[in-house]
């Protein structure tokens, strides 16, 4: 086991956070109004009383970058924690399926897989992963029959009081970060370095936001109201829920 030097993290968060950024953007950069449209229910919009072209547009819009600015993140979590993990450990990216860390401890071989947060799958989400550490368990054994391994499911942030699951381990937050580290306060120590350029970024950010809220606000508006502005809901559900008939032969 080495020192963390928190200067190597700095350091690693100032030349890859861009990377986090420019993704944000391009999700935004390759989203269609068709694509959304369709992912959302047109029911709740009229429940909840929506009346303007903008209102249904930023609603769309806002859960599309709620949830893909989560994978997104999560996935850039994932880089950091395996260079943490490697300048401690020497731990390293696993070529296993399923399996995103390998690192060895007190003669123990550590199997991770990495997750945003604790409440992340559903029951067969969480039966492939288990199933995972399977395959991976045996995988690893045929070269060592005496292999110890321990598995994990590591999270970056949250808590979950029960740790031992039985086939694996869950360790959340301060202890996934203290786990992968050896540092108990690194889960804190991390946020400074992740504001690196964090205002500039966001202001790039919101002038692509505001220019698809515009874009897609007229296109739909063009689609989906009437001359006299009113929002034509039976056109609009039609083209999210109605029945496509398969085309006839000829």
């Amino acid at each position: 086991m080495k020192k963390l030097n928190l200067k190597d993290v700095s350091q690693y968060v100032e030349q890859n956070i861009e990377t986090f950024h420019q993704k944000r953007i391009q999700s935004l950069d390759g989203l269609k109004l068709s694509q959304v449209l369709r992912r959302k229910n047109p029911y709740l919009f009229k429940a909840k009383y929506v009346l303007t072209a903008e209102q249904i547009i930023k609603g769309l819009v806002d859960a599309h970058i709620s949830s893909n600015e989560e994978t997104i993140f999560g996935d850039w979590l994932e880089g950091l924690a395996i260079f943490i993990n490697n300048k401690v450990y020497d731990g390293r990216k696993s070529g296993i399926t399923g399996i995103d860390l390998e690192f060895d401890r007190d003669g123990t071989r550590n199997i991770v897989t990495i997750k945003s947060g604790p409440n992340w799958g559903n029951s067969s989400q969480i039966a492939k992963m288990v199933a995972d550490f399977r395959t991976a368990k045996k995988t690893l054994r045929t070269s060592n029959s005496r292999l110890n391994i321990v598995a994990v499911n590591g999270c970056c942030y949250g808590r979950d009081n029960k740790q031992d699951k039985g086939d694996y381990f869950k360790y959340c937050g301060q202890r996934f970060w203290e786990f992968i580290s050896g540092n108990s306060e690194l889960f804190t120590e991390i946020i400074e370095p992740l504001g690196h350029k964090a205002k500039e970024k966001n202001d790039e950010f919101v002038k692509s936001y505001s220019q698809m809220i515009n874009k897609f606000t007229k296109e739909f508006a063009n689609i989906f109201c009437k001359n006299n502005g009113e929002i034509d809901w039976d056109k609009l559900v039609r083209f999210n829920s109605a029945t496509i008939e398969p085309k006839k032969k000829k």
